[in-house]
């Protein structure tokens, strides 16, 4: 833990403001009273010595149930807020403990603009109150329905609730909840006789890349404001967490991002691992950084044949898609499966590499560099291209941080932070590559970053297979699930623990754990809370494409909706991954 704004702190505050608690992944957490949490969020992103300029993530946990909390503040619910600080390089986490008969805290979205849809889903999940914030309602829930779905109480399965029927008064109920007030969504009437049009764009629109709704308030086609509507692919993924074991919750994670494959899989197993203790072996990290590097040009691929697409470029996606299932094919022949391979276990991978897997690789990135020049010429070269995403969706580095965007969309505002290089995780400080950024912070920036990524990508996966150490894939640790599967013909202890490991899952030891990782739209993380069983007490998924979709009403307003387009194309968003 660092001990430098813990001083701090207790100069500014008192050491008496704040209580300590030790976590698993050792980023400093600290208890803090509700009175004074506006003071120590506004301290630590503006006054501090090298401070905390991101709100990286809100979010709470419903702590009724959970038993292994000694030396804990009291507390029926907590809001917890990461913090990360690009100058220390450091992570900070503080939490507020809230009693069932108190459940509120005042808003901090005139501190960190991007704590807007944070705290509107806080009160979505838990019903917790935020004084003062701007337009708390529903954001993934229907505005109808009845509860907070992450408390612990809410039932889990729709098998545990009565069944669905619509009556007379639930169903005007429901028309009313469609009516559009345009108040009730954030937006100003400028006086009784202004003459505004409101266009919904979506939620079916083959630019929205999702069932994904913007309500536009327009001059004639001048944006004067957009409000994103999020939560029709919501499917309830922190919760099934809750529900199933550490092991079989893998797949699920592929799902949220579903571009990204096993990306996904990689900060929830290292969470877990986190957790347990265990090291992985150096092959296994290896595997995992090759694949998910193939991953990051699968997705980018995608991005850039449907960011040509949206803008009236048709060719370049059937090119791109191409080259896309030449990296399915090496993930089919790596794992057994194409875009969502589950790939990743607690403790390594689900098997060893093939045989003539570096033949297959290596043909890849023979091939592959040539057609990234190739597409700049028909794409980045293009001067529709230019003029159409050029000053387009401009947005500053200070401004990106603000509203908490990471990866290419904070890179190409010219700021070089990558997360394999600022903290390694799976051995990324051994490989040779480049943070690609750019200057404008525009949409034809954006994706210019992402394209100088997949050059890279092809040099990390170069490196690998150039530097494939031998070992074994797994872990040998007792958590390591399931484990080498070989063992089990010996003696009939590693039979029953193979079954266990599996049918029940792990029983990981009570504690917290954050891990995140460079996905491929930007930081993704899970912080896992173990109340010491075979399931996780709470999963919590920090995902990229949230804050960036909150950022579409500062990027187009005073722009055309031709212009929403390019935007929207240019930011990667995937609405399972911003809905989970």
């Amino acid at each position: 833990m660092s001990d430098w704004i813990v001083r701090e702190l207790s100069a500014r505050f008192g050491e008496d403001a704040f209580v300590l608690q030790s976590t698993a992944d050792n980023i400093p957490t600290l208890w803090v009273d509700r009175a004074r949490i506006r003071d120590f969020l506004r301290f630590l992103k503006k006054e501090a010595a090298s401070g905390y300029a991101m709100l990286f993530d809100l979010s709470a946990m419903d702590e009724r149930q959970r038993t292994r909390r000694q030396g804990l503040p009291a507390s029926a619910y907590t809001v917890v807020y990461h913090l990360l600080s690009f100058d220390r390089n450091e992570d900070m986490r503080l939490k507020v403990a809230l009693l069932e008969d108190s459940l509120s805290l005042p808003s901090i979205t005139d501190i960190w603009p991007s704590a807007n849809w944070y705290e509107r889903e806080v009160w979505d999940m838990f019903g917790i109150l935020f004084e003062g914030h701007p337009n708390l309602r529903r954001i993934l829930m229907p505005p109808t329905w009845a509860g907070h779905p992450l408390r612990k109480d809410h039932p889990a399965r729709a098998t545990e609730m009565e069944p669905y029927s619509l009556s007379d008064e639930c169903e005007a109920r429901e028309q009313e909840a469609l009516r559009f007030v345009p108040e009730e969504w954030g937006m100003i009437r400028h006086g009784v006789d202004s003459d505004f049009l409101f266009l919904n764009l979506g939620p079916n629109h083959p630019s929205a890349h999702g069932v994904f709704r913007v309500a536009l308030q327009l001059d004639g086609e001048e944006i004067v404001d957009a409000v994103p509507d999020i939560g029709y692919h919501h499917r309830g993924a922190e919760k099934m967490g809750e529900r199933q074991s550490w092991h079989t919750y893998i797949p699920y994670t592929d799902r949220v991002d579903y571009l990204g494959g096993s990306m996904n899989n990689f900060p929830y197993v290292m969470a877990v691992e986190r957790l347990a203790g265990i090291e992985v072996p150096e092959r296994a990290q290896v595997i995992r950084v090759m694949v998910a590097e193939f991953y990051r040009l699968a997705s980018h691929l995608l991005f850039y044949g449907t960011f040509a697409q949206d803008i009236g470029q048709m060719s370049p996606i059937f090119y791109m898609f191409i080259d896309r299932e030449k990296v399915f094919d090496i993930m089919e022949a790596i794992s057994g499966a194409r875009m969502h391979s589950s790939y990743f276990r607690i403790g390594g991978v689900a098997m060893d590499l093939p045989v003539g897997w570096d033949r297959l690789v290596r043909e890849f990135i023979d091939y592959f560099p040539a057609r990234l020049d190739q597409y700049d010429k028909m794409v980045m070269n293009n001067s529709t291209i230019k003029r159409r995403t050029q000053g387009v969706g401009v947005y500053n580095t200070a401004e990106a941080i603000d509203w908490s965007a990471t990866g290419p969309s904070l890179r190409a505002t010219g700021f070089a932070w990558d997360y394999r290089k600022a903290r390694p995780y799976s051995g990324y400080e051994n490989y040779e590559f480049e943070i690609p950024t750019a200057q404008h912070g525009d949409c034809y920036d954006r994706c210019a970053v992402r394209i100088e990524e997949m050059r890279q990508s092809v040099r990390i996966i170069e490196q690998c297979l150039n530097n494939m150490p031998e070992g074994p894939h797994k872990a040998d640790h007792p958590l390591t699930t399931p484990p080498p599967k070989a063992r089990t013909l010996h003696d009939i202890e590693t039979l029953i623990d193979h079954f266990l490991n599996v049918s029940w899952g792990p029983v990981i030891p009570a504690g917290e754990a954050c891990v995140t990782v460079e996905a491929t739209k930007g930081l993704n993380g899970y912080y896992l809370t173990s109340d010491g069983g075979t399931m996780s007490y709470r999963t919590r998924i920090r995902t990229p494409s949230f804050p960036h979709l909150q950022m579409i009403p500062m990027m187009c307003r005073g722009l055309m909706i031709a212009d929403l387009i390019a935007i929207l194309a240019s930011i990667d968003f995937v609405m399972a991954d911003v809905d989970r």
